[in-house]
């Protein structure tokens, strides 16, 4: 191979890896496969608070990648043996007090930004949300592989994997606050589109919240491997206005009634009566 052809082709490997990472996100988001790195942008305010955080950690990030491999590849080519020779020694910032403490400093900054605003946002929106605050209550169950959804109207609605996989129905427009709780194992509640990762943990309880604009429906998955049906264990979310939600509680409390139970029949007075004694014959006089 001569010098030209391998150059070309230390250049095509050096490239693959950029090109990859910036076509990704568009090929996976126009596949639908679930794959790319970007996060949703959410339908609910805390997912929207997720959205902007990620994107306030990662393009910076993003930033600071892209300058140390950029910095990596310059050294790489400039600094090469046949270059600059045998004997050649690059510069040396051993000893740089000012610059040793930048290098340190600097980073440290950065994490500790990134800390305070992971700690807010986690504080925000995965606390308990105030009951003045909230609109309508529901206590999710999981247990392996499906989700219970209780109302405090009295209805209660079961989704058994992909068998039956019922949505959980809330309202437009509403504060909703979700109290989790699992029956057996650790679940994980999801709904990328609508709000953050919440686990369900037996014998404690957990909440998140939506709060929907517009009617729809989203899907999610349980994200804690939880048994061997745990890919089964799907969620759908679906938001409706108040009058449908309305109307669907009242079409669910009718189906779950309990049918008052039908009176038993009595005991039938006997057709026959019972033979009275024969009267005794008179007396022959």
């Amino acid at each position: 191979m001569s010098y030209r052809s391998s150059r070309l082709l230390r250049r095509i490997v050096l490239a693959a890896p950029l090109v990859t990472i910036a076509l990704l996100p568009r090929a996976a988001l126009a596949a639908g496969s679930g794959l790319s790195p970007l996060l949703p942008f959410g339908e609910s305010p805390n997912g929207r608070n997720l959205y902007d955080l990620y994107n306030l950690i990662s393009i910076p990030a993003l930033v600071v990648f892209f300058l140390v491999e950029a910095l990596l590849l310059t050294i790489i080519v400039r600094d090469r043996r046949r270059r600059q020779g045998p004997d050649y020694r690059p510069p040396q910032w051993h000893g740089n007090t000012r610059l040793e403490v930048v290098w340190t400093v600097l980073p440290f900054l950065i994490l500790v930004v990134i800390g305070t605003l992971s700690f807010v946002e986690l504080q925000r929106d995965f606390q308990r949300p105030a009951d003045n605050a909230t609109d309508l209550d529901v206590t999710v169950s999981g247990h392996q592989f499906g989700w219970t959804y209780t109302y405090p109207q009295g209805v209660s609605v079961s989704s058994e994997g992909e068998t039956t996989l019922e949505p959980l129905v809330v309202p437009t427009g509403k504060m909703v606050r979700l109290r989790l709780e699992s029956v057996d194992v650790i679940h994980g509640f999801w709904v990328p589109e609508l709000m953050g990762k919440t686990d369900l943990v037996p014998g404690y309880e957990n909440y998140t919240w939506l709060k929907i604009d517009r009617p729809g429906e989203w899907r999610g998955q349980c994200t804690e491997l939880c048994g061997r049906g745990h890919n089964t264990m799907q969620l759908r979310v679906k938001a409706v206005s108040q009058e449908d939600f309305d109307a669907w509680v009242a079409e669910q409390q009718a189906k779950q009634a309990t049918p008052s139970p039908s009176p038993s029949a009595g005991a039938s007075p006997s057709a026959s009566p019972s033979a009275s004694a024969s009267p005794s014959p008179s007396p022959s006089r």
